[in-house]
Parts: C-alpha cells; sequence; structure tokens
C-alpha cells in the first residue's frame, strides 16, 4: 500500500495511465478486428479502406507508448499481405 504523499501520486497517475491505454488498445484492436473481418469477406476494397484507417491509430499506439513500433510494422506487413493477397 501507498505510503507516502509521492507513492499515492505515483498510484493515481499510475490508474489513470492505465485507463487511457487501456481505452488506446481497445480502439486499436477494434480498428484490427475491422480489417480482419473485411479481409475474411474476401472484399479487397473494403479491407484497404479499413487498412489505411487502421494505420494511424496503430502509429498513434507507438507514440503514445502503448505498443512497440516492431509490433506495429510486423502487424501492418502481414495486414498490407493478406490484402495485396486478395486481389
Amino acid at each position: 500500500m501507498a505510503n507516502t504523499r509521492q507513492s499515492k501520486k505515483r498510484a493515481r497517475q499510475n490508474d489513470a495511465r492505465f485507463a487511457v491505454n487501456k481505452a488506446r488498445r481497445s480502439r486499436i484492436r477494434t480498428y484490427l478486428r475491422k480489417v480482419e473481418e473485411a479481409i475474411a469477406t474476401g472484399d479487397q476494397d473494403a479491407a484497404a479502406a479499413a487498412l489505411r484507417s487502421a494505420q494511424p491509430e496503430m502509429m498513434r499506439g507507438v507514440t503514445k507508448g502503448v505498443l512497440h513500433k516492431n509490433t506495429v510494422a510486423r502487424k501492418m506487413s502481414r495486414l498490407s499481405a493478406r490484402v495485396k493477397a486478395l486481389g
């Protein structure tokens, strides 16, 4: 349990940051799910549009420290290859 004023403040900050990061991760997963669903339907145009809308959200996750840049690069590469293979 936090005892000092500083550790109590840090605990509050951690809770607030956790909530923000959780919301951001959830939003990124939603965008990724939309891409996956578009790929599953076989519609290349819809999949490409979903991928274009997901890319900035994923990159924002990198700049905010939610995801590692190599993780996002790997996911983007694999998704774009799958979208390209639809055509």
